[in-house]
């Protein structure tokens, strides 16, 4: 199996990369600068730069993109666009990171409501879901 981790350079990015590697997985590291992970292939491109060229030859692509600021937050959302537009009509598998704040479920269940900052991010994640929910 051949694997990309995009955003190898983070922090579930790395943990995600040694990780395969340890498991004897081939693994490219997708990194916007130079190669801070475990990984013997690197692909240097930013992640808003990719092309379905770039990553037709993984079975999985591993979306590690973060975001933890107000103003950056949006990212999530054009980031997981930009990755699914790549992928879509390929066999290839996008798997997504999320932190505590993607365990949104809806409005009225929302586990993060009141909490400091999660409603915002949850709010996020669920504009995410329903881009690549079928």
């Amino acid at each position: 199996m051949k694997i990309a981790v995009v955003c190898a350079n983070g922090k579930a990015g790395k943990l995600i990369t040694e990780e395969a590697v340890n498991r004897g997985i081939d693994v490219t590291a997708v990194v916007r600068g130079e190669n801070r992970t475990v990984a013997g292939k690197v692909l240097s491109k930013d992640l808003f730069e990719l092309t379905p060229e770039d990553l037709k030859e993984f079975d999985v692509v591993i979306d590690a993109f973060g975001a933890w600021t107000e103003d950056t937050l949006p990212l999530h959302s054009t980031s997981l666009a930009k990755l699914c537009d790549i992928l879509s009509g390929t066999d290839t598998r996008l798997l997504i990171v999320g932190g505590a704040g993607s365990l949104y479920v809806n409005k009225e269940e929302n586990p993060f409501k009141g909490t400091y900052k999660r409603n915002l991010e949850g709010d996020y994640y669920a504009k995410e879901y329903e881009y690549i929910k079928v």
